[in-house]
């Protein structure tokens, strides 16, 4: 007979993980990872190098016919069987493909030949003209042990600035607990920096908030179009990587001019925390500046805890009602799948909760604020590596109410300046 309190137990069961490793570290393990120090919690930090693709020519040339980037890369890719099957005769040096009579034959054709006469796999030999001994070059690469260090490479001064102005250098930190995973760099930023490099325009010259930035990778890709950008997050140790990282890619950012100032704001608090001992608060004048030219507002994938997500939609309803213009916000996210045994099936459950979330602000009717949501559709081009699947997207956010107060406000000013005269 089972106890009742062991029946209980047995009903509960959840299998937790003590650490967590973004998709961006684990999908590409053969980047140049650079291990420079532990942080103050005695975690390794790690050094990596995002690529930049700035040239959007071929994007623009197809997308004039209506093509999207899926339609691009199905040619690219049967473009690129094509000529794997023209070459599909020879090899790499240029020599034919030789059968086990020393003739020529198709790559392709040789299986038919690996059975003798009782059925027993025959291994047909390389001829000589194969030989390692003889050929120039390896046929395959051979790996090298590297031993990387943080003294500056062999490279011209332009070679070095063209480095610069093609790579993202960010300090991280991988397979952390849940708490610290915004130490880690994540998919969700990276479709927000495609969106703003692609729509530049919308960001140009703007104040711009970021909440939760993590390691801060979306807001240096914004310092290179926008004025002010307030990179935002809690804890000492990730903002001082932050910083760190704002500090690595001055010479990406001094392009655009954009002036990044890394700054805590604890969405379970409701002021912003002006103690001038405690490191990254903020001042009278910087506060007044946010409130006064802030007119974007941004977060990238940091949908993952309900009480979290919780807070940062009343952190945001909080900050538009006091900005003194309209406000853009943008939110990326990636839709997680978990196989939960509450349900017993693949479940959404952080996505479902920002969804609802998302939907409640945007039924808020208070006489103050209204919001308009609207889905942005991932099918502008890519602009820094990484693997875009299907779960990621983005969603735009705009305070329409607040515009038409505001252009209500300065109609009755001329109205009135009218009446005067």
């Amino acid at each position: 007979m089972v106890d009742p309190e062991e029946e209980e137990a047995m009903e509960e069961i959840t299998f937790k993980s003590d650490t967590v490793l973004s998709d961006v570290h684990l999908n590409i393990p053969n980047k140049r990872h650079l291990m420079v120090r532990l942080n103050a919690v005695g975690q390794p930090v790690f050094q990596s190098q995002f690529k930049l693709l700035w040239n959007k020519d071929s994007w623009k040339d197809t997308q004039v016919k209506g093509k999207k980037q899926k339609d691009i890369q199905i040619e690219n890719t049967v473009h690129d069987d094509r000529s794997v099957q023209e070459s599909c005769g020879k090899n790499s040096n240029g020599i034919d493909f030789l059968n086990r009579n020393e003739t020529q034959t198709h790559p392709c054709m040789r299986i038919e030949a690996l059975l003798d006469n009782d059925g027993d796999l025959e291994v047909v030999r390389r001829p000589r003209v194969f030989s390692e001994a003889k050929q120039k070059e390896p046929s395959r690469n051979k790996i090298h042990p590297k031993i990387l260090t943080q003294g500056a490479e062999n490279f011209s001064e332009e070679e070095q600035e063209n480095i610069h102005h093609s790579m993202v250098k960010i300090e991280h930190t991988m397979a952390t607990p849940l708490e610290d995973v915004g130490k880690q760099v994540w998919r969700g930023a990276f479709l927000l920096a495609d969106y703003i490099l692609f729509r530049c325009d919308l960001f140009k010259s703007c104040t711009v908030l970021e909440l939760g930035a993590g390691t801060g990778i979306s807001s240096i890709i914004t310092a290179t179009v926008a004025k002010t950008i307030y990179c935002t997050d809690v804890g000492e140790d990730l903002l001082a990587m932050c910083e760190r990282n704002v500090a690595l890619n001055r010479n990406l950012t001094a392009t655009g001019g954009g002036v990044i100032k890394v700054k805590e704001l604890d969405w379970l608090k409701d002021d912003l925390c002006t103690d001038p001992q405690v490191p990254f608060s903020w001042s009278e004048e910087e506060i007044s500046d946010l409130y006064a030219h802030t007119t974007v507002i941004m977060a990238a994938d940091v949908f993952y805890d309900d009480d979290l997500t919780d807070a940062l939609f009343k952190t945001l309803y909080r900050i538009t009602h006091n900005l003194k213009n309209a406000c853009t916000i943008y939110l990326s996210i990636e839709k997680r799948l978990n196989f939960t045994l509450r349900h017993f099936d693949i479940t959404c459950e952080a996505y479902n909760h920002f969804r609802f979330s998302l939907n409640e602000l945007e039924k808020l009717r208070d006489g103050k604020m209204k919001f308009i949501i609207e889905p942005i559709e991932a099918t502008f081009p890519q602009f820094l590596v990484y693997e875009r699947i299907e779960q990621l997207g983005t969603s735009h956010i705009e305070d329409t109410l607040q515009k038409q107060r505001y252009k209500t406000q300065w109609k009755k000013r001329r109205i009135k300046k009218k009446k005067n005269y």
